[in-house]
């Protein structure tokens, strides 16, 4: 069985390595996404044909080093591309230095009111400066900012946001609206290419789903900068999963949108799952297993909401992606799994289908379906990282 696995992934990876584009394959899954010069934030690449990254906010305090190390290290586990931190105070910057040195992804610095941290921030190795147009200051503090960023050799992003924007914007348009947001962001990235910089992101939050998503498709298509888009402010687990989904995938969907923060109030891990499910929906990003599972009724031949709960939790460790169909019953449970690499209908007598690669391979009884369905998943991963260690090895076939 792991011979067949290693032979499969071999041979989706020799198409991949030949150049052959299956974009089309299914058309209307496609999505063209903006095209958006890129930048560097760290060794993490934002824009142009860059993955979509997936970035999470700590919530300790930022001067108690070894707990924001420890919060940082369990979002990139979950597989946070990049990780914010917050700098109020000049024992946030002091500790920055050693978060930076040992933290596995890059570190953005969130700089509110005080534009000396921003400074600070820069200076301890901070691979992105977050700036907040609405309270950062006058125009000199934010070209002393530039300057820091460049000497440090750190990017920015310039972070409108609606319930903090400028008084004179209020005052123009009597509250925060999509022409509002739009307007802000340009004149601040006009600050910053006015001094030739070009290294930056913007975004346009919002916690109303409709004025963030307006003002991002405004900004889209007015500069080419790389976007960072989020819905602020979104809420609990539940409704701010909701709410962000709705939002944030309407702009990914479009097109719009090279890195992602899912704002919850929850642990930062879960902002991170979140985010890589939204990407993982739309096709945009490949990583972990991903479950198709019916919600199951009367016709289920085993517990398929248990059998669910735990597949996903034993193999919240693998990286590799992997489609797994869990169907209780053989109405729709033969057409999923033709569709994914691993699949399980139910079947009557107690007796059950596995389909592999979506083909019927072989049948099983109730007692062993949560641990059987693991270890193919399991040995599957295993597979494609042998057939990925094994591609260099592979020679042109001309």
């Amino acid at each position: 069985m792991a011979i067949a696995f290693v032979q499969r992934a071999k041979h989706v990876l020799k198409i991949m390595w030949r150049g052959i584009d299956m974009t089309n394959y299914r058309p209307y899954r496609d999505i063209q996404r903006r095209k958006s010069r890129q930048i560097m934030v760290g060794d993490v690449a934002v824009g142009g044909d860059a993955p979509i990254s997936v970035q999470t906010m700590t919530n300790t305090p930022t001067s108690d080093a070894a707990a924001t190390l420890d919060q940082i290290n369990r979002a990139a586990e979950a597989g946070a591309d990049l990780v914010r931190v917050s700098c109020p105070d000049e024992d946030s910057t002091a500790a920055l230095k050693t978060i930076v040195r040992e933290s596995p992804v890059p570190i953005i610095a969130d700089i509110h009111f005080h534009y000396r941290r921003a400074l600070e921030a820069a200076k301890a190795g901070a691979a992105c400066l977050r700036i907040n147009p609405g309270n950062i200051g006058s125009s000199d503090r934010v070209a002393e900012v530039i300057k820091a960023a460049r000497d440090h050799g750190c990017s920015m992003r310039i972070g409108v946001n609606g319930g903090s924007l400028e008084r004179n914007l209020l005052e123009k348009y009597g509250e925060p609206c999509p022409d509002a947001l739009v307007e802000s962001a340009l004149y601040h990235a006009s600050l910053l290419q006015d001094k030739d910089f070009h290294d930056f992101k913007i975004s346009v939050k919002a916690s109303d789903v409709f004025l963030a998503v307006a003002a991002y498709h405004g900004l889209a298509d007015a500069i080419d900068c790389p976007l960072h888009i989020g819905i602020t402010e979104a809420g609990g687990l539940r409704a701010g999963t909701v709410k962000s989904s709705i939002g944030l995938g309407n702009l990914l969907w479009s097109g719009i949108g090279d890195t992602i923060r899912v704002s919850l109030s929850a642990d930062p891990v879960e902002e991170v799952k979140v985010g890589f499910e939204m990407l993982k929906s739309l096709g945009l990003r490949h990583r972990g297993v991903t479950v198709i599972s019916c919600p199951s009724c009367s016709r289920q031949q085993f517990d398929v909401i248990s059998s669910v709960r735990e597949i996903e939790d034993r193999l919240a460790h693998i990286n590799e992606p992997i489609t797994v169909s869990i169907i209780g019953c053989v109405v729709n449970g033969p057409g999923e799994a033709r569709m994914t690499d691993i699949g399980l209908t139910g079947g009557g007598k107690d007796t059950h289908q596995i389909y592999l690669s979506g083909m019927a391979d072989h049948r099983l009884q109730n007692g062993d379906l949560v641990d059987h369905v693991v270890a193919l998943v399991e040995d599957r991963a295993e597979a494609i990282q042998r057939a990925r260690d094994d591609q260099p090895k592979m020679t042109n076939p001309k």
